[in-house]
């Protein structure tokens, strides 16, 4: 199961990603995720402009890309949410939101396998990576002709807002992505009052992938997932752990008796509720007793897109349901 964390940071993360590392998500090797440093433009007497990707690299287009190939689900979800889903020519086998992304020829590959041949033979004025996406084959792309650009990973939600903007000037959506940055913004806001004014934050246990119950993995500090738990509210049970996605112990549970359990890993993991009431030793937990194990949707904590300010959401509601009905 440590590939379903990695699936889930490419399609967070990095956090495709959570988070604020992320990521998420997520994380199935423990990847870490860096801070990427922002797209910079500067037009040039051509009309071109010249783009600083998140792995300091410079990418030039002619003209806002026509033709586009993404190696990321978060990605895909980003170019759909501002408006640039027609311009999709290409995307990996894990983009499957928005629903019409299925219909985008699938090019293949996941964190290693890339067809440069299938990617060359869309004809992309732009291939938009991931910093998970092997070095080397971005470079391959490179090689082969291809302006590739990687989108850093959030760390963030002022960074997500960066990064909608930035494919907004890649694919000539500016305003498109500047309007739903503008919408996020708010929501994102309107959540953070309330969750400031909140007299009890409940500790909320995120899991990750439990294929070992006496030992699973959750989220730690620096990710997504615990900024996401904090806005909306809560305390991320691995906020004082060290490292982005940690394994911790049944009897670490059992000793701080988190109030509310999360499973990232009902959406790739088929866990259920019951199957958490089932595990040796998890039946003396507070939050299984009182019935606070909820299954909850990993990509929206883990791929780092406008999805984030629903997971945000989401887990306010799960938290303080009278303040966020």
């Amino acid at each position: 199961m440590m590939r379903k964390l990695i699936v889930s940071i490419l399609m967070v993360a990095l956090l495709a990603g959570c988070a604020p590392a992320a990521p998420a998500v997520n994380t199935q090797a423990s990847p870490t995720v860096a801070s990427m440093p922002p797209a910079q433009a500067q037009q040039e007497t051509t009309g071109a402009a010249t783009y600083t990707d998140g792995l300091g690299r410079k990418v030039t287009l002619a003209h806002p890309a026509e033709r586009v190939v993404s190696l990321a689900p978060s990605n895909t979800e980003i170019l759909f949410a501002i408006g640039a889903g027609a311009q999709i020519v290409g995307r990996d086998s894990f983009s499957d939101y928005p629903a019409e992304a299925k219909n985008v020829p699938d090019i293949g590959g996941g964190l290693t396998t890339l067809n440069a041949e299938v990617i060359v033979s869309k004809q992309p004025d732009l291939v938009l990576a991931t910093p998970l996406t092997a070095p080397e084959q971005v470079a391959e792309l490179a090689k082969a002709g291809l302006s590739v650009y990687v989108l850093p990973n959030p760390k963030t939600f002022d960074d997500l807002y960066t990064n909608l903007e930035t494919v907004g000037k890649l694919s000539g959506h500016e305003n498109e992505a500047a309007s739903l940055v503008a919408t996020l913004k708010a929501r994102v806001e309107a959540v953070a009052a309330k969750a400031s004014t909140v007299s009890t934050r409940p500790i909320v246990y995120y899991e990750l992938d439990a294929t070992d119950p006496s030992a699973p993995y959750t989220s730690g500090p620096d990710t997504f997932i615990d900024l996401i738990i904090r806005d909306a509210g809560g305390e991320n049970f691995g906020a004082n752990l060290k490292g982005e996605w940690v394994q911790i112990s049944i009897e670490e549970l059992l000793a701080r008796q988190p109030n509310m359990i999360l499973l990232g890993d009902s959406l790739y993991g088929g866990v259920t509720a019951e199957m958490v009431k089932a595990r040796a030793g998890w039946g003396a937990l507070s939050a299984v007793k009182q019935g606070k194990v909820f299954a909850f949707d990993d990509n929206l904590v883990s791929r780092p897109g406008p999805r984030l300010v629903d997971g945000l959401e989401a887990i306010a509601h799960l938290l303080h349901p009278d303040m966020f009905p």
